[in-house]
């Protein structure tokens, strides 16, 4: 078991790896409401599925392999994560959510699929990635429609800035890829611009800060439904230099 703790057990993602409360969140805890499936998977399927925020990612042991890694950051239902999983076995998929009924529905999807090449932490991204992931450990970074904050006196809560994109950089090994994706045209400009003044990543698209979604990213049902009202979607693929 990669978990010996309840869920309920473990710290807050509210406050940092050693429990003190620091910086500006880019989130807002939202309880929501548990179903009594996601209820059940938080508690019995957590033991297998889930990581401590107070232990080092050790990808080998968990594993059982020397696979490539990829680490997705705010996953929401856990849907498209639990697809990439299941669609490349041969690769091991570490995801990170605050939100305890997303982290339940993804649970049940890995069940429901026997998926041993996932893991999941309830916790802040910013310090499992400050604290618990090695430097170049990671194959991919991955951010999908993380929240946009689209008034100007909350900007300061993105994600995307140029702290993020260091720490990210270095745990990514050379060549390792960092992935977002907005439907907010204002927030991938403001992610290209921040990503343009990152010297240790480069864009996959020499013309564009912009690519095409890679065949590997499903697409959410919100993103097709956005495709059907004429919302556009904006990836953004740089490599770790």
């Amino acid at each position: 078991m990669s978990q010996d703790q309840p869920l309920s057990a473990l710290p807050s993602a509210d406050a940092d790896a050693s429990g003190r409360e620091r910086r500006i969140r880019s989130f807002i805890r939202r309880q929501g409401r548990i179903t009594l499936g996601q209820a059940r998977a938080l508690e019995a399927l957590w033991p297998v599925y889930g990581l401590a925020p107070d232990r080092p990612l050790d990808p080998a042991g968990l594993f059982g392999r020397d696979a490539p890694l990829v680490l997705e950051i705010g996953f929401g239902d856990g849907e498209s994560l639990a697809a990439m999983a299941a669609a490349n076995r041969n690769e091991d998929f570490v995801g990170i959510e605050v939100h305890r009924p997303g982290v339940g529905h993804l649970l049940l999807r890995a069940e429901a699929q026997a998926l041993t090449n996932l893991r999941v932490y309830c916790a802040d991204a910013i310090d499992i990635l400050t604290h618990r992931v090695a430097d170049q450990a990671l194959d991919r970074v991955q951010l999908f429609f993380p929240d946009p904050w689209p008034k100007k006196r909350h900007h300061k809560r993105r994600i995307v800035n140029a702290d993020f994109l260091r720490l990210v950089a270095g745990k990514l090994r050379p060549g390792g890829i960092f992935h977002a994706a907005t439907d907010w045209q204002p927030y991938a400009e403001h992610m290209a611009e921040a990503l343009e003044t990152c010297a240790s990543l480069v864009s996959l698209n020499p013309d564009s800060p912009y690519s095409r979604r890679p065949a590997y990213r499903p697409q959410t049902k919100f993103e097709r439904r956005g495709e059907r009202l004429g919302h556009g979607v904006w990836d953004l693929l740089y490599r770790r230099v």
